[in-house]
């Protein structure tokens, strides 16, 4: 998820209780629970270098335990003050286990098994961020400099924010069971049909940051991917999905698929959807090939595109990875 609601998780953790239990126990708690995304600094090798190490082994359970080290290591450093070293150990593995467990409840999921398996977990509850857990994660941080306030007017004892940090905490818990009651619902609607007069072979219901009533079905057919509206409190309409057809092997596609972003993206895409356009620039005519990930969006528009031109001999003339849409690429769209 968002790093801010890492963050605030990290705070609500500390005012819950956890504050008591080490020296800096706030620092702790914040930075460890955003420390897995460090990895963003594979951003300096590229766009396809960083989408490469994005939740892979700083987000695995193998590496907790070292960077729980790490994290302490730099809490002392900066605080020049010596911590106890297993209680502030034992924090910061909480910190990087909340990480893990709140990237784990949304679809971009992560690899938790590294080096050993390079399989991706994840739950499709939640979206990359969400709004009803980022605001009550936001009232709980907020909500005890208010009460401060008033509490100092009045010359009564400032609160330290418990009540609301452990009414963040559960209301991400339950809210999250509710999450999962309805992603069944809709996977419930999507496996209970027949698509081409067939059944799905593999269903998903992806969340919506802003409501929980209302998912994006994503079905897979022999033939075809359909992606879809689903609204759990109404009938699923199978006449407003969108249809995406499985390519033809061509050498043009073959050639493509071996260049290192298409080999790369077809490992990490849950969903992969392609097309093929002819597309005139100005040193000619060629064929664009664009393979996305319908997690993220279909060919044209969203994100997370592999591109690529081919000419009429079925030479690849250029191949990138990009987190646009590869309209800004000069090869068509």
């Amino acid at each position: 998820m968002d790093n801010i609601t890492h963050s605030l998780t990290g705070l609500a953790l500390s005012r819950a209780g956890l504050k008591q239990f080490s020296p800096r126990a706030t620092a702790l708690l914040i930075l460890s629970a955003n420390a897995p995304d460090v990895d963003i600094v594979a951003l300096r090798g590229g766009a396809l270098r960083y989408l490469e190490m994005h939740r892979g082994y700083t987000h695995s359970l193998l590496c907790l335990p070292l960077m729980a080290a790490l994290c302490v290591l730099v809490i002392a450093a900066a605080s020049r003050r010596k911590l106890p070293w297993m209680r502030a150990w034992l924090l910061c593995c909480l910190g990087l286990g909340s990480h893990l467990l709140l990237d784990w409840t949304n679809s971009y999921g992560i690899r938790a098994l590294l080096p050993f398996s390079s399989r991706w977990f994840h739950s499709d509850l939640n979206g990359l961020y969400d709004v009803w857990i980022l605001a009550v994660l936001i009232f709980a941080a907020l909500w005890p400099l208010f009460t401060g306030l008033v509490s100092r007017e009045i010359g009564a004892r400032t609160p330290g924010g418990r009540g609301s940090a452990w009414f963040a905490l559960l209301f991400f818990v339950f809210f999250d069971i509710a999450r999962f009651i309805l992603h069944g619902r809709a996977i419930d609607q999507l496996e209970s049909r027949l698509y081409g007069d067939a059944p799905a072979i593999r269903a998903a219901a992806l969340p919506d940051s802003f409501t929980p009533l209302t998912w994006t079905g994503v079905v897979e057919g022999a033939e075809a991917y359909r992606l879809l509206d689903i609204n759990v409190t109404g009938q699923l309409d199978l006449a407003t999905a969108e249809t995406f057809y499985k390519p033809t092997v061509t050498p043009a596609l073959e050639a493509v698929n071996t260049t290192p972003p298409f080999r790369y993206f077809r490992y990490f895409a849950r969903f992969p959807v392609w097309s093929e356009l002819p597309v005139t620039t100005s040193s000619g005519e060629y064929r664009r090939f664009d393979l996305s990930d319908l997690r993220f969006g279909a060919p044209g528009r969203g994100s997370f595109h592999c591109i690529a031109l081919t000419d009429h001999d079925n030479h690849v003339l250029g191949s990138t990875f990009t987190y646009g849409s590869g309209a800004n690429l000069g090869w068509g769209k």
